[in-house]
């Protein structure tokens, strides 16, 4: 059977981790120049070509097994070695101990160490089975570009404000380690794959792009340390959402559009006194005892239909018919009257 697209097409999604990877590299490049806007502009682009190859090799139907491992071998190096590099040309070699700048290097190999174990925990929870069904609308932990976005946030801050307390050596390593520990973490985050806008949104949701687009070109920098900032301020939002769906299993297979009205039910009720759903576990044993006893129907059923139907009871007195109501054969014969 020929293949829905030639082999040249098919491989444009390699192409574009590769021009990831390229990119993601050539920011340590512009560091050593001293370029840090050359910088940023670089991981951007590996940040978008991130966003584009596994998209382009699903609609492609050109998922491979070498696909996958590129596009982690690239996101270690344009999203863990290159921003630890940049923010330790920038800073953090300046973080010295007595007359060495050591520190700084263990802050930057901490960090990409981090990154590392993160997409290591991530390509093994592919081959692992989800434990909720709304488990794929989550990350485990902050995702490598999210993590590099927040890195950069005092490198943004200083490009934009120029130099402050955002820029001293403590302040920029202390905040690699919070990025860092956040990509190990075990933080649900939000996914934005499984994102689904409804038909009546796409229209404000275009000029919120057009806006955002608008203050990127105005304003690259203060846009990006904002973005990180926001992400930041919704891990809140994102664990008490995870937490509410592991509670309430009646909104598992519910879209997520629709949960809303889960979700005011589930406060009426709440209010009104009633109680919560069933657990996990409560339901689960619950349909179990509900299927043993289908079963056992299910059983009988089959026993009957194989021995046959039960012999019928031979014609014999049945019980005395009541005695006739003398008053209601005597309206009866009046109305026949």
């Amino acid at each position: 059977m020929p293949a829905p697209y030639p082999a040249g097409v098919r491989l444009l999604p390699n192409a574009v981790t590769v021009i990831a990877l390229s990119a993601g590299l050539s920011s340590v490049y512009f560091a050593l120049g001293e370029r840090f806007d050359m910088a940023v502009l670089a991981v951007g682009v590996a940040a978008l070509c991130d966003a584009l190859d596994g998209r382009l090799a699903r609609l492609l139907d050109a998922s491979t097994r070498i696909g996958a491992e590129l596009d982690s071998l690239a996101d270690l190096v344009s999203f863990g070695v290159s921003p630890a590099l940049v923010l330790y040309v920038w800073q953090l070699q300046a973080w010295q101990i007595g007359s060495e700048g050591r520190f700084g290097w263990v802050v930057a190999l901490t960090f990409t160490v981090c990154m590392a174990l993160r997409l290591a925990r991530f390509n093994t929870l592919l081959d692992e089975e989800d434990e909720y069904p709304f488990a794929k609308e989550f990350f485990v932990g902050v995702p490598a570009p999210a993590a590099a976005l927040v890195a950069g946030i005092p490198l943004f801050a200083s490009l934009h404000l120029g130099e402050g307390w955002w820029s001293a050596p403590v302040v920029v390593g202390v905040w690699m380690l919070v990025a860092a520990a956040l990509m190990v973490s075990r933080l649900p985050t939000l996914s934005f794959k499984t994102v689904r806008v409804a038909p009546r949104l796409i229209a404000p949701l275009l000029v919120l792009v057009g806006l955002l687009a608008a203050v990127l070109v105005t304003a690259p920098f203060l846009t990006l340390a904002v973005v990180g900032l926001l992400y930041l301020g919704a891990l809140p939002y994102t664990v008490y959402r995870y937490r509410w769906l592991s509670r309430h299993p009646e909104a598992w297979d519910v879209p997520g559009r629709e949960r809303r009205a889960v979700v005011r039910a589930a406060r009426s009720a709440r209010r009104l006194g009633l109680r919560p759903p069933l657990r996990r576990r409560v339901a689960g044993r619950a349909s179990e005892v509900a299927g043993r006893a289908r079963g056992a129907v299910a059983g009988a059923v089959r026993r009957l239909g194989d021995d046959g139907p039960p012999p019928r009871r031979a014609p014999g007195p049945g019980p005395a018919a009541p005695p006739p109501d003398r008053n209601r054969l005597g309206l009866r014969r009046a109305r026949r009257r």
